[in-house]
Formats: C-alpha cells, structure tokens, sequence
C-alpha cells in the first residue's frame, strides 16, 4: 500500500437510530466520493427538490453546545457529527458523501464503534490521488478560563487530552493518542459519551439529551456509574474527550500534521483552535507528504486488500 495515496470507501454503507439530542429518528448513508472531493454532507432542502452540501469545514460550524453541528440558513443543521467526523478520520478515509436523513447524525450506543464495523463491512478503496496535510508551522494557542488548547508544530498527528472533573468518579485524566498508530479501532472507537443525572432536567427543559439513555451515554449519578455493564476503559471518559477532538479537528478540512494539546476542553474549544490555525497563514501549510514517512494504519491496511486495489493507484 502506498501510505499517502487518498481513500474512499468502498461503497454506500446505511446506519440508523435515534438522535441523542433531539430524541428523533435520524438514520446516515455513506457513499463513495471523488479524489479531493473532501467529507461533504448532503441533507435535502425543505421541499426535497434536490440536494444541500454543507462541507465538513470549521467554517460551517453554527453551534458548539454539548455536540458540533454543521449547517446554514438554506441546509438548516445537522447535529452531533463529531463521531462519526472521528471514525473517518481515524480509520484514514480522505473522501466520501454522508447523506442525512433528518437533523442529526445518530447516536448509536455513544461512541464511534457502530461507523468503525459499518465502513469496516465496505472496506476502503485505494485512489489515484495524493493524500494532502495541513502541517503545523507555529504554536497556537486558545484559551477559555480553565480551558486551553494549543497546536504545535509536530512530526506527526498526536493527541494530548487532559480533563479534570470536580466528580470523583472522573476525576483528572489524561491521555495520549497517535492517529497514525493504527489503534484508533481498539483504544479509542469504544469509548461513549457520558452526563450526569443531576443536570437532566436542566438539559431536557434546554432542547438537549432528549434521546440520551443507558444505551447510548456512560450516565453518572450518587458517585457511581448506573449503566449496569460499567466502564468499558478504566479511562474511558478522558478517551471519549480524545475521540471528540479528533472529530473535530477534521473540520480544519485535512488531516493535521501537529501535536494538539488540550486541558479540560470541549467542542467549542476544539473548533476554536483550528479556527485559530487556519486564519494565521504563517502558521500552517499543505504538504502532500509528511516530513518523515507516514506511518501505515493498521485499519486501514487490513481495509485495502492489494489484490482488489493495487490497480487503482497511479
């Protein structure tokens, strides 16, 4: 496999279930996209005359509360696509269509592990076009009262994520993810979203959580996890803060060649901080190659069978 080559998926792949936030039914189609066609949402207009793109782009962001959604006043929003922004970004797929039927990505059991099977079931497909980063060229730096993230220049795509929670159970966490180690199925996938009893009311009388349950969110209360299976990480809380920042540093609209560090962070600051980036031209640039060799995920090697796609590449 050539390591920098660009991938879709193989081809369309359907998930369904219920939006986390609105409580309604919403169900996703991934299809196969174009070399440099980049992650594009296709959500139909009002009259369903055809269809509206909203890129997976930091300029599209209309909201960062408790999820990162997408939209405009002609597409209207589409909710909680930081998971599944996640799963694409960490399985190495450079191009594909995600078709939205309804106003939110849905939520499926709280973590990215049902877009992992689902695109694993497909495969990838090899394609004639070189892979192109946004390299980091000077630190970053955002800050929101306790909350800071900085990007730094970094050989490699690195994730340092540390939160710190005045509930015990939670507590301070850090942890340390390569993207390019080719374990974001096994370490990171898995790890679900999660709330406290006490605030939802507070966020039901909000328009928030409506579809939260056991099934789909780790839920904390009396200092005890109440979902009767547990924890599926010791960590797995700090994890899933991981998750959502690789989610949404894939809306800077390229992988991120740069380390990025967080301290009890969110959505708001992880969108911020490419935003940040992007409008200091001196502190990035696009490569099509990495300065050391990029190092070949294993998801995604055991996802382009070379037999099926040695063809493809030029």
């Amino acid at each position: 496999m050539q390591a920098h080559s660009q991938t879709t998926i193989g081809d369309r792949v359907s998930l369904s279930g219920v939006g986390v936030h609105s409580g309604t039914p919403s169900s996703i189609t991934l299809h196969p996209a174009e070399p440099d066609t980049g992650i594009i949402f296709l959500k139909n207009s009002d009259s369903s005359v055809c269809d509206i793109e909203v890129p997976a782009s930091h300029r599209w962001v209309v909201a960062t509360s408790l999820s990162t959604v997408l939209g405009s006043d002609e597409a209207g929003s589409i909710a909680t696509v930081e998971h599944l922004l996640a799963t694409i970004s960490g399985m190495g797929i450079d191009n594909v269509l995600v078709e939205v039927d309804g106003h939110e990505v849905p939520i499926m059991d709280g973590s990215a592990e049902a877009f992992v099977e689902a695109i694993a079931q497909v495969g990838l497909r090899r394609q004639p076009a070189r892979r192109r980063y946004i390299r980091v060229l000077e630190p970053v730096r955002v800050a929101m009262g306790e909350s800071v993230g900085e990007l730094l220049p970094f050989n490699g795509r690195r994730f340092e994520v540390e939160i710190d929670f005045a509930d015990t159970i939670i507590g301070r966490q850090a942890y340390v993810f390569d993207l390019d180690s080719g374990d974001f199925r096994r370490e990171l996938a898995r790890a679900r979203t999660f709330g406290f009893v006490d605030s939802v009311e507070q966020l039901w009388a909000n328009g928030y959580a409506l579809g939260a349950s056991l099934d789909n969110t780790v839920v904390i209360g009396d200092g005890v996890v109440i979902n009767p299976e547990g924890l599926r990480f010791a960590d797995e809380f700090v994890r899933h803060k991981a998750l959502d920042a690789i989610g949404d540093l894939t809306l800077a609209g390229g992988p991120i060649l740069g380390l990025y560090r967080s301290y009890r962070g969110g959505h708001k600051l992880n969108c911020a901080i490419v935003e940040a980036l992007l409008s200091r031209d001196s502190a990035w640039e696009w490569v099509e190659m990495p300065v050391r060799r990029e190092a070949v995920q294993a998801d995604v090697e055991a996802l382009l069978p070379a037999a099926v796609y040695g063809a493809d590449v030029a």
